[in-house]
């Protein structure tokens, strides 16, 4: 049954939901808290909010997590000289939330700090908060990224702040 309604949710969710969602004020709002948030650490966020899973991956019941791991790669988020990139993606359609950090970022902090921030995003998605739920969010994966990976003279900004809506 529950595969039948996760099927339905992801058939039915237009971009006219998405945009709904995440509308350009949202979108400007995100950016400018990454943009903010990266002045306090080494670190490289990126924002990924994807509607829906296509049908073939649907049908196979791709979790959430896999198709971010898809999306970190795709996107080349591992792609930092330093390997600190940190994916934040919302399934929209779930309102799953998965992050996904690069190497050099997953040997200092543990999953269950990542999960706890999904958590609570999650929640403020449940009451139909996403604006607020992501820039909590990033602001707490930032505070995560200064404790473990304070900010470096002359680092760049090699990943755009710019949320992406898949």
């Amino acid at each position: 049954m529950t595969d039948f309604i996760r099927l339905m949710r992801h058939l039915t969710m237009t971009h006219w939901q998405v945009q709904r969602a995440f509308p350009e004020s949202s979108l400007s709002a995100i950016e400018a808290a990454v943009t903010r948030a990266e002045k306090n650490h080494a670190g490289q966020i990126r924002v990924v909010v994807e509607g829906a899973l296509a049908a073939t991956p649907l049908w196979r019941g791709l979790p959430a997590r896999q198709r971010a791991l898809d999306v970190f790669s795709f996107l080349r988020v591992w792609d930092t000289e330093h390997n600190n990139g940190v994916l934040i993606y919302l399934l929209l359609a779930d309102r799953d939330v998965e992050i996904v950090a690069d190497r050099g970022i997953a040997k200092r902090v543990s999953q269950e700090t990542w999960e706890d921030i999904c958590r609570q995003m999650e929640m403020a998605f449940g009451t139909g908060r996403f604006q607020e739920g992501v820039i909590a969010g990033v602001d707490a994966v930032a505070q995560t990224l200064a404790t473990h990976f304070p900010l470096q003279p002359g680092g760049a900004n090699e990943l755009t702040d710019r949320p992406l809506l898949m």
